[in-house]
């Protein structure tokens, strides 16, 4: 049987970034075994259900190219859609199918009704804490006769459908990951499997859903691993084959504990947000729990699938580095093409209200050419206001202590003079006629190497250090470069 495997959401609001890197896995091995890789949304919890998160959890996988081959989609108008033959792929959508099979598990005897009301539960619970033990259902109804079960059936009393565990077994099972896993029965729970308001637990329904959707590979994060045992003794229970099991280690914050939204940004949205690069997220993310061969650190999808096997997947789990995804996301950004930077950008500028959506498109050369001068100091693209903020201004920003000190040398004066002189007379300031002007002013006043290129930049910026000169005093035009060398000059009158 070729490679199937799943990624199974639950739609109860924003996709936390450990979600993606499931996703993502589940994609890479599908991609890597020419395999297939499903989409499924499991809501049977409907006390967490949130509206609209099954869009944005779809948009956001779109958006990150970790795309599936089947399952639930969005259509081109922005619906949720089904497609394949393993259908429907909305639990909520297949009742019928787990009726059918909760009837067989209870009528081979592998299942129970069980009756007990909620405070009865919570009693018992309470009464085992008490007495060190481990809250866990009694089995009061586990014996039930038929004529007690149809009497309380008949009389409209409330239920739940229980697992009816084994005695004295030992259930087992091989992880890619964890290795042999082992659990006695003893250690578990008769876990509800029909919950009373008729929907299956997760426990149930991923059983049923994954057999009959052919899965080959759960590939998923390693809270369910202590509730695989139940999940495998499903499989002998209906005699089916289970597929092989791969636990994902968590993704941790610095305090090495679960990435949790009470540390910052977890969601993808948060990051997407800010203008990072879906392909440096990614990238980034993949290498979170996963290691390649050579310790490479930057990788298109394409050499992703190449290089990833399960086997490299950490027991433990990885430290989310936001100053490492920077890094990875900076390197993305000085490889973009600059429009498509821009046309990413544009956004945070018109938020910061630097210009309108109307002086985005009117000024779209001049933010390429920002873009261009600036992209190597972003982490991020919402800091791209920020970096061009003062070339839309004609105010001399306030002199850093070191420019403070460069303005008191003996030639700045002259040097202003001469800028002023040649900006003056120039038609428009581009790149090539501020690196001729330079040229001149070596030789014609013998102001050269820092004295000329730093001292330029204090006269223009008020900084010893920054973007590309030519490209700033291109960036800030004739009549804002003036007003600033003017700046300048009245500041060194007054030394």
């Amino acid at each position: 049987m070729s490679v199937r495997v799943r990624f199974a959401p639950s739609p109860t609001g924003f996709v936390h970034i450990g979600s993606l890197r499931t996703a993502l896995y589940n994609f890479l091995y599908a991609r890597k075994m020419q395999g297939n890789y499903v989409l499924r949304v499991e809501d049977t919890d409907r006390t967490r259900l949130v509206e609209g998160a099954v869009e944005g959890m779809l948009s956001a996988m779109n958006w990150a190219g970790v795309n599936h081959d089947e399952g639930v989609m969005l259509s081109d108008d922005n619906k949720v859609v089904q497609n394949g033959d393993c259908g429907p792929y909305i639990q909520s959508e297949r009742l019928d199918i787990y009726k059918e099979h909760i009837k067989t598990l209870i009528d081979k005897g592998d299942a129970y009704y069980c009756f007990c009301s909620r405070s009865r539960l919570d009693r018992i619970r309470e009464q085992q804490k008490n007495e060190g033990l481990d809250p866990k259902y009694d089995g009061h109804c586990r014996e039930l006769s038929q004529e007690e079960i149809q009497d309380k059936l008949d009389k409209g009393e409330d239920y739940v459908i229980r697992m009816k565990l084994p005695e004295n077994k030992s259930i087992t099972f091989n992880d890619i990951v964890r290795g042999k896993v082992s659990i006695h029965t003893s250690d578990m729970d008769d876990q509800v499997l029909i919950k009373a308001d008729g929907f299956p637990t997760y426990h149930f329904a991923v059983v049923v859903d994954d057999h009959m959707m052919d899965i080959t590979h759960v590939i998923r994060g390693e809270e369910w691993l202590t509730s695989t045992p139940k999940h495998v003794l499903l499989y002998q229970m209906f005699g089916w084959k289970a597929p092989t099991f791969v636990h994902l280690p968590n993704i941790l914050n610095a305090d090495r504990k679960k990435l949790s939204k009470r540390q910052g940004d977890v969601a993808v949205e948060d990051f997407r947000n800010k203008g990072y690069l879906p392909e440096a997220l990614v990238n980034y993310i993949a290498l979170v729990g996963w290691s390649p061969e050579d310790n490479k650190e930057i990788f298109s999808m394409p050499e992703h699938i190449e290089a990833f096997s399960l086997e490299r997947v950490s027991k433990s789990g990885g430290v989310f580095d936001t100053a490492k995804l920077n890094w990875v996301n900076s390197h993305y950004i000085k490889e973009a093409d600059t429009q498509r930077l821009v046309d990413l950008a544009s956004k945070f500028v018109i938020k910061e209200k630097l210009m309108s959506e109307q002086e985005v498109k009117a000024n779209n050369e001049w933010l390429l050419l920002a873009m261009d001068t600036v992209k190597d100091r972003l982490d991020y693209l919402a800091q791209f206001p920020e970096e061009i903020k003062s070339f839309l201004n004609s105010a001399m920003p306030e002199l850093e202590d070191e420019a403070k000190e460069f303005m008191k040398l003996e030639h700045m004066m002259e040097l202003a003079d001469e800028l002023e002189a040649k900006i003056t007379a120039a038609d428009t300031i581009t790149p090539d006629f501020v690196s001729a002007m330079f040229k001149e002013i070596q030789k014609e006043k013998g102001i050269k190497g820092k004295n000329l290129f730093m001292g330029t930049r204090v006269i223009i910026t008020g900084q010893n250090h920054g973007p590309d000169i030519p490209m700033v005093l291109s960036l800030l035009g004739k009549e804002k470069a003036l007003s600033r060398i003017e700046q300048a000059k009245a500041h060194i009158r007054g030394l």
